[in-house]
């Protein structure tokens, strides 16, 4: 993370998608950046996870954090105005 809150890439994403997988967790978030590196990771653990892609620290906090409900009150707000 930047000062300015924006998401740098990261190494070893395959390493961390498999032991993710391994500990039975399906939803991962990844930086922007390191999206091609998923391409490195079996095509048979890409297609049983959900990956999200972020640039900016507001948005692995909307990911990691937020409710269902709180991610539709949110959206419902920004398109009302």
């Amino acid at each position: 993370l930047t000062l300015r809150g924006l998401v740098l890439p990261v190494g070893g994403i395959k390493e961390k998608v498999l032991a993710a997988k391994r500990a039975g967790i399906d939803k991962v978030i990844l930086p922007e950046k390191n999206k091609k590196d998923l391409d490195d990771v079996p095509e048979e653990i890409r297609a049983s996870m959900k990956f999200s892609f972020i640039s900016e620290t507001d948005e692995a906090i909307k990911h990691a954090l937020l409710t269902k409900s709180a991610k539709k009150r949110i959206k419902k707000r920004n398109n009302a105005g």
